[in-house]
């Protein structure tokens, strides 16, 4: 099969085309013909430093870890999938686990879910990373309980992978929402989705919160920018308020936290993968993720430039130049 293979880590000129054996499918798993995926932060990083991250797979090594595609064969003690179902998860690129750019893959049955039918191979690939964690997000700092209240939530970063679906759950889920953005189309984009949108660039924090909160704060602040923005996070939360982070590598003085009483939730959805613990966990969000789709509640956004198989290595510069609207994917 064909696939486009990292010998070496590095720049995006690493990828080289390959042609390898189909992998055989084994208990448990499914053999997937691969028909989309989609480039998120981290393959970034395990094609630049792979050397120095545990979770990275042996070279020479396939990448890509979401995937949308239709069953070809099912392993032992497979139940609920049979040959010609399309899918989608987040199964490969890290580990032991064989990546998804590449014509087949063979994937954990707890790692995926049936496709919703009304997106395109496409649209379903730019999902699983990214509406995972920002459905596990909003279920740990409590969104469910809010579905039916005037709780109000902040997305730092609305425009981006996981904001912009996290901006969509959180409306579907009842809230109030608002997420902040630095241009234009960013904000326009934000707007499009339903959610308020804030120029961080114009308006301070302290501002924002007395405009939309009457100084209150937001019951739930979801940061998907991280570094120094987590200061910004913690002073637009409310007392008591919950705030989720996806990006917090990063050393940072936790007395605002503790006067305010604020509750950080870390969302680090690779775990399941890396330890091969909870995996289940990913298949029923990712079956919940179809049916708010299906619902209407939730529309990936894709970035307007598309690459194929053997352009990845431009697929990942396109999302590295910050340039991309929405998510940035290849069909195979």
């Amino acid at each position: 099969m064909k696939a486009m293979v990292v010998k070496n880590f590095g720049g995006e000129e690493v990828f080289a085309a390959a042609d390898i054996a189909i992998p055989q499918v084994k208990p448990g798993h499914v053999l997937i013909k691969v028909a989309a995926t989609s480039v998120n932060t981290v393959d970034t990083m395990i094609r630049e430093m792979g050397r120095d991250l545990p979770f990275a797979p042996a070279l020479p090594a396939v990448l890509g870890m979401d995937f949308a595609g239709t069953v070809e064969a099912v392993g032992e003690g497979v139940t609920g999938f049979v040959k010609g179902d399309e899918v989608y998860g987040c199964a490969g690129g890290l580990g032991d686990l064989q990546g998804t750019l590449a014509e087949y893959m063979v994937a954990d049955i707890d790692l995926i879910a049936k496709k919703p039918v009304n997106l395109s191979m496409a649209e379903a690939a730019a999902l699983p990373l990214v509406a995972i964690t920002a459905y596990e997000g909003l279920m740990r700092a409590g969104i469910q309980q809010d579905a039916t209240s005037d709780k109000k939530v902040l997305v730092h970063g609305g425009s981006g992978g996981v904001g912009h679906v996290a901006l969509q759950l959180a409306k579907h889920f009842g809230a109030g929402v608002y997420s902040t953005g630095g241009g234009d189309k960013q904000l326009a984009l934000i707007e499009k989705l339903g959610a308020q949108g804030i120029n961080y660039k114009t308006e301070k924090v302290a501002d924002y919160v007395a405009r939309h909160t009457d100084d209150k704060g937001f019951d739930i602040v979801f940061d998907t920018v991280g570094g120094e923005n987590m200061k910004n996070s913690f002073e637009a939360a409310a007392l008591n308020g919950q705030i989720v982070s996806t990006i917090s590598m990063l050393e940072l003085d936790l007395t605002p936290l503790h006067f305010k009483g604020l509750s950080l939730h870390v969302v680090f959805m690779l775990i399941p993968m890396i330890h091969n613990t909870m995996r289940a966990q990913h298949g029923h969000i990712l079956n919940e993720l179809t049916k708010i789709v299906e619902q209407g509640g939730l529309q990936p956004v894709l970035d307007e430039q598309r690459f194929s198989l053997a352009q990845v290595g431009q697929a990942h510069a396109r999302l590295a130049s910050g340039q991309a609207i929405g998510k940035v994917v290849i069909e195979i």
